[in-house]
């Protein structure tokens, strides 16, 4: 099941459960779309793969025993252990290597 961290790893930037703007890795990193599009360039600093948007978990039980009511958001914020630098090179790295075919 998805943690749905509660921020940008990045800017800190406060991503709540239903915010549309939040997007993930498949490890469930999670940034806010304009450090994905500006800062990583589409590139997850932690692992190489890409990002999609988080899904939205409703709020509301459709089913018994799902939704956030069973299953809360995290409230743990993450931070990024890599500095801007490091996450422009890194994602430049990775592009070189994935498009030079």
């Amino acid at each position: 099941m998805l943690e749905l961290r509660p921020n940008c790893e990045y800017c800190d930037k406060d991503l709540l459960p239903d915010n549309p703007e939040a997007r993930i890795c498949s490890y469930e990193c999670t940034f806010c779309n304009e450090c994905v599009q500006e800062l990583l360039d589409g590139v997850c600093p932690n692992c190489g793969g890409g990002f999609v948007p988080r899904p939205i978990r409703p709020e509301v039980a459709y089913r018994t025993g799902v939704g956030r009511k069973h299953h809360p958001a995290s409230s743990k914020r993450v931070h990024s252990q890599y500095s801007e630098a490091e996450i422009r090179g890194f994602s430049i790295h990775v592009k070189s290597l994935t498009h030079s075919t």
